[in-house]
């Protein structure tokens, strides 16, 4: 083993489970998260001499992740198709009590979010970045940053709204 290949074992060691956290947050979904993981690692280890040259290699990985995540996402169409007939009838409320179900809200609910949006929240609440910070890994601006959260809080207050009116019900 070369030394890149030791620093680069050390880097995915330390940083797995944050990218991991991340990337779970971004596509909604365990499966899709370890891929884009996977794909960025990929990435990340063939410019790897340029990742340590950065200020920051963690930064320059997110910044990886997100243009793969935004990218890959333009590609495919992760929608629903119609159908004339539901496939199982509607059931009872969701439980929303507890960490687990709070959880399963919030994700829903981010889901719901646009990538780009959903992108800002991850980074700005979920990764504790600055609004430069994200502005400079989304290469947007600040004010952009600031109108995808609160567009994105709004939606979000909206949808946890929605979610407590049917818990009520």
């Amino acid at each position: 083993m070369t030394t890149d290949d030791v620093a680069f074992t050390e880097f995915v060691a330390e940083t797995h489970s944050q990218l991991t956290r991340s990337a779970r947050l971004l596509t909604g979904d365990w499966h899709s998260a370890e891929d884009l993981v996977q794909a960025t690692l990929m990435k990340v280890y063939r410019q790897w001499r340029r990742v340590v040259a950065a200020d920051s290699a963690l930064a320059y990985t997110q910044r990886i992740m997100l243009n793969l995540f935004l990218t890959s996402m333009r590609r495919r169409w992760h929608g629903e198709s119609a159908q004339e007939e539901l496939p199982e009838p509607a059931g009872a409320a969701p439980d929303f009590t507890g960490a687990v179900g709070s959880r399963d809200v919030l994700s829903r609910a981010l889901r719901q979010l646009p990538r780009r949006q959903r992108a800002v929240v991850v980074l700005r609440y979920y990764e504790d970045l600055s609004v430069e910070q994200t502005a400079h890994l989304l290469d947007c601006s600040a004010a952009t940053v600031r109108s995808q959260a609160s567009r994105a809080l709004a939606k979000l207050r909206s949808d946890a709204g929605t979610a407590q009116l049917t818990r009520e019900a």
